[in-house]
């Protein structure tokens, strides 16, 4: 192919499409370079050039490369086996092989490697640009996804979790670690603190995604059914086992098992349990055959294991087994600056729900704030569950709360970090510190803030302006 097959209708420079894109072109004749680079100047791409697999590999090293336009026929090292090289240490960048018109089967080939595209030789300036605005929508809509997620992420955590307060920041890089492993993970933390949220979370972000994460609640079970739910029974086992049954273990192959309120197994089942995880096989109830497991372990509790192993009422094995990673969820009280976004999380779900907007007045966000929060983020989505069914208008007063948050005194740590003594502050300075720090975490949004906060945007001008004039 030459030049001549593109140049006579190379279009004239337009609105830029690319948003500077890194393009590289791979070819060994200079002309078709120069063509290629040409069109793709004139959408915006910034363009790189090479006349060797070797001298690409090396552009790669020092450039940051979106796409490229890879020649199968190239002196040295061939067209695929660079593919399969650059596709091996740049998986991200899209690859569009050019073959010569006749050779299809090795462009079928290149699409088995990981090509994202291909065209053949001889092509026209107007079938290049058509190509490269293609893969230029393709990474600006693979950019704007990947954006649209962190966004998702500031905004809600990880995984589904709602904040952003210091102890919540730690929590997520805990789960961003445990999620890439198969140690079992140790997950502690008071009732009502999302601890199988947590686990969800380092299940569905790690590589085991695809399979199954059954959950266990070891505390609502009685010892002889969480025994046959875990390791399945044979036909015949006992009353009433008309047929076999597989255990969980066995059922959750290649996923997640969350065994939650671990420590209330009692201590038989603890070393059947143990022996389970060391050997990885299991033997169903009332079986003498042993069936291999491939499982990993994440395990829950809101008691003091430590003091359970040291009273004898778990094992020390066992707890050092499930132990490799852990995690500890902080209770609601000790990072009330994730109030305001927890209601508007739950806030807007209720909206989804019922079609119906509600708002808190101010006093009610003071009254919540207010709040220990016991049962934590379970009672704070309960309290506004039941709430909004509840209230018949659009404002939801102090007196709409259960008696119990709608009396809560005013505390707050002091020190700040939920630890320490705590000490009475006014109404009016934690109304304030609540406002700013909305506007800081939502990064200067006040529409979004007044939103969040159940107050009229006007009602936020005005106490900025306030809070402005004290200064």
């Amino acid at each position: 192919m030459t030049s001549a097959a593109i140049a006579p209708t190379i279009p004239t420079p337009q609105i830029m499409a690319a948003n500077f894109l890194n393009l590289l072109i791979v070819d060994d004749e200079r002309s078709i370079r120069d063509a290629c680079r040409e069109v793709a100047l004139s959408l915006g791409f910034m363009a790189h050039v090479a006349d060797s697999a070797e001298h690409a590999y090396r552009l790669l090293q020092s450039q940051s490369i979106d796409a490229i336009l890879l020649d199968l026929r190239l002196p040295g090292a061939g067209g695929l086996e660079a593919l399969r090289r650059i596709k091996a240490q740049h998986p991200d960048a899209l690859v569009i092989v050019v073959t010569g018109y006749g050779t299809v089967q090795s462009a079928v080939q290149a699409m088995k490697n990981g090509a994202y595209e291909y065209v053949t030789k001889p092509f026209s300036a107007d079938e290049l640009r058509l190509l490269l605005e293609r893969v230029s929508n393709h990474l600006k809509l693979k950019t704007e996804n990947r954006m649209l997620r962190e966004k998702l992420k500031s905004k809600q955590g990880y995984g589904g979790l709602v904040g952003r307060a210091l102890e919540m920041e730690k929590l997520y890089r805990i789960i961003a670690k445990a999620a890439n492993s198969s140690h079992p993970v140790l997950i502690l933390g008071e009732s009502g603190t999302g601890k199988e949220m947590v686990a969800r979370s380092i299940h569905y972000s790690g590589p085991f995604r695809d399979k199954p994460f059954i959950p266990v609640d070891c505390g609502s079970l009685v010892p002889t059914l969480i025994e046959s739910e875990l390791f399945g029974y044979v036909r015949g086992a006992f009353t009433g086992a008309n047929q076999a049954k597989d255990g969980l273990l066995a059922i959750a192959d290649g996923g997640t098992v969350f065994l939650d309120e671990v420590g209330e197994l009692p201590v038989d089942l603890q070393s059947k349990l143990l022996r389970a995880i060391q050997e990885k096989e299991i033997r169903p109830v009332g079986s003498t055959r042993r069936i291999p497991i491939n499982v990993r372990i994440l395990a829950a509790t809101n008691r003091d294991l430590e003091q359970a192993v040291t009273e004898g009422a778990f094992r020390r094995d066992l707890y050092f087994r499930l132990n490799v990673l852990s995690l500890r969820i902080p209770p609601l009280r000790e990072r009330r600056e994730d109030i305001p976004l927890l209601i508007g999380h739950f806030m807007e779900r209720s909206l989804r729900a019922s079609g119906q907007e509600k708002t808190l007045t101010d006093e009610a966000i003071k009254a919540m704030l207010a709040y220990d929060w016991p049962g934590n983020v379970r009672e704070l989505e309960n309290c506004l569950e039941r709430t909004c069914a509840f209230t018949s208008g659009p404002l939801i007063h102090v007196s709409d709360l259960p008696p119990a948050v709608a009396g809560a005194p005013i505390t707050m740590p002091a020190n700040g970090n939920g630890h320490g003594q705590n000490k009475i502050v006014p109404m009016a300075e934690l109304e304030r510190q609540t406002i700013l720090s909305a506007i800081a975490e939502l990064n200067g949004d006040k529409l979004q803030a007044a939103r969040l906060l159940g107050i009229g945007k006007t009602t936020l001008y005005r106490k900025l302006k306030d809070y402005a004039a004290q200064i």
